[in-house]
């Protein structure tokens, strides 16, 4: 099984403030739709939390949270307490690619064992409280880069990249 990584950060790894984006893209939030659906999401709690209720659980997936909450309820989701027994569930069930998607706490804890990044990289610095992992890209090596130039939609240009191990 593939254990990815996806998300979305700024020049200086800013991937939220506040519990929320800071950015409005909508064709990243259609990649990451694109991307992950069909398969299993791995996320923490204050990730899950900070979906929109309308959205949760993500459709077409199948999601598992992380929290160390003991009676944690997540309607449509399989709660966990650690990220390995999330990875347990996706391979027991058969899985290709688990997708990583948050937040900044489960991605530290996934990173060694990622196989591939799914990164959108924001050509701008913003202010945040919640960031991606730095790493070496020399341990990674770039597969694809498609740009996307700002318009009116979109206020920053960003690439959407795939980093594999």
């Amino acid at each position: 099984m593939i254990i990815s990584l996806i998300a979305a950060r700024t020049l200086n790894n800013v991937i939220g403030k506040n519990n929320d984006l800071p950015w409005h893209l909508p064709d990243d939030m259609k990649y990451f739709m694109q991307t992950t659906k069909g398969h299993h999401t791995i996320m923490g709690r204050r990730n899950y939390d900070s979906i929109p209720e309308k959205f949760r659980p993500l459709p077409n997936r199948t999601n598992i949270v992380i929290t160390r909450q003991p009676h944690f309820q997540a309607p449509g989701c399989i709660v966990v307490n650690d990220l390995e027994k999330g990875l347990s569930i996706s391979r027991n069930n058969g899985e290709t690619e688990t997708f990583i998607i948050g937040g900044a706490e489960i991605y530290h804890l996934g990173f060694e064992l990622a196989d591939k990044l799914y990164l959108t990289e924001i050509n701008t610095t913003l202010e945040g409280d919640t960031y991606f992992p730095d790493f070496n890209k020399k341990k990674w090596k770039e597969i694809s880069r498609v740009h996307h130039t700002k318009d009116e939609r979109h206020i920053f240009d960003f690439d959407f990249v795939v980093y594999q191990k």
